[in-house]
């Protein structure tokens, strides 16, 4: 398929600036693949539709403040450093993007906070990219309480506003646990603590993956012919439990509720020759796109995405291009919130 056939038009008033609140008061447009049919409802509706041996996998990565605002050496000059990950725990080195790019160059020092904190620029990357080396005394976990104490919660650039307190909570999930993303995985970010309770009480299992979400989502296709198109790798974890109770309600013949693109990138990532969900510690650069066989998900939660973004093109190789679109027309026509802060999609 081509990228431009990904594209949409979306007035700029739908994509969602703050979450709703509560976040599970959100609207759920409900799909059916095989009936190519629309349901409008709430977010808390998904209780309907699961039940006693289904089984959810969300994605339990947790976004850490990852927009560092500081100055350069010398001129003084206002920079933003945004990081992406720990390349090096050791020598403190880290692959980041810098802002504006062209004063940023090999040799330059950048200070953060009081001097809180300063990073010396060791390599280039990419036009953006570079790799710092944080002059530090002391670990690992004290490095990262200081970036903690001085980062802002990296909010995406489609919200066109100042990063807010209220946005460290909101734009991370109730049950994220393992640090390591930099854009969080927004289906879930509709579920409350009480909504998991009322799911778990009707015998629907949790199960939990970590991939720990890059910058490269956001990151733009740049080619038409998406068989050209390269992931950016990002690293991802599955357990023996979440594979045992994913396989056994396959074999039960039970749904299997996939939370969110990042997760389903993971749990395909990892299949076995049956079909089967492998456990496994790894780094994926997956691209799905049309056409693809899914072989773990029986249902998919997700938000409503960007033009032209990968996300979107995962959509659309599990419930149809045409169908997809239709769908999105009508969440535009019924004036859905779209984007990471916006409305939810479930598709059956």
């Amino acid at each position: 398929m081509k990228l431009s056939e990904f594209s949409y038009d979306l007035p700029e008033e739908l994509i969602a600036q703050h979450p709703t609140t509560p976040r599970d008061n959100c609207r759920l447009m409900v799909v059916n693949r095989k009936t190519q049919t629309i349901e409008h409802r709430k977010f808390t509706d998904i209780l309907e539709y699961f039940g006693e041996g289904d089984v959810m996998i969300m994605n339990d990565t947790k976004v850490f403040p990852a927009r560092l605002i500081g100055n350069k050496e010398k001129t003084g000059a206002s920079i933003e450093v945004f990081l992406l990950r720990e390349l090096n725990a050791k020598q403190k080195l880290w692959d980041v993007l810098v802002e504006p790019a062209r004063k940023i160059r090999v040799g330059n020092k950048l200070f953060f906070g009081d001097n809180d904190l300063v990073a010396e620029v060791v390599d280039n990357t990419t036009s953006r990219g570079r790799t710092v080396r944080f002059l530090f005394d002391g670990d690992t976990n004290d490095l990262l309480n200081v970036i903690h104490r001085l980062g802002k919660t990296p909010i995406p650039p489609y919200i066109r506003r100042e990063v807010e307190a209220q946005d460290k909570d909101d734009y991370q999930t109730v049950f994220a646990k393992n640090l390591g993303a930099v854009a969080a995985p927004t289906a879930g970010l509709h579920f409350t603590r009480e909504l998991l309770k009322r799911l778990e009480l009707q015998g629907v299992e949790q199960s939990y993956v970590t991939l720990h979400i890059g910058i490269g989502t956001f990151s733009p296709v740049e080619v038409e012919d998406l068989s050209k198109h390269r992931m950016d790798s990002e690293y991802y974890t599955i357990s023996d439990k979440t594979s045992e109770l994913v396989n056994e309600a396959k074999r039960n013949g039970k749904q299997v509720l996939v939370v969110g693109t990042s997760t389903m990138r993971a749990v395909e990532s990892s299949v076995s020759a049956a079909k089967f969900l492998n456990p496994s510690q790894n780094w994926t650069d997956k691209f799905i796109y049309p056409p693809y066989d899914f072989s773990i998900a029986s249902a998919l939660l997700t938000n409503f995405h960007r033009p032209k973004s990968t996300l979107m093109m995962m959509i659309s190789a599990y419930m149809d291009y045409d169908f997809m679109m239709h769908c999105y027309r009508e969440a535009v026509k019924e004036k859905y919130r779209f984007f990471s802060y916006g409305d939810s999609m479930l598709i059956l």
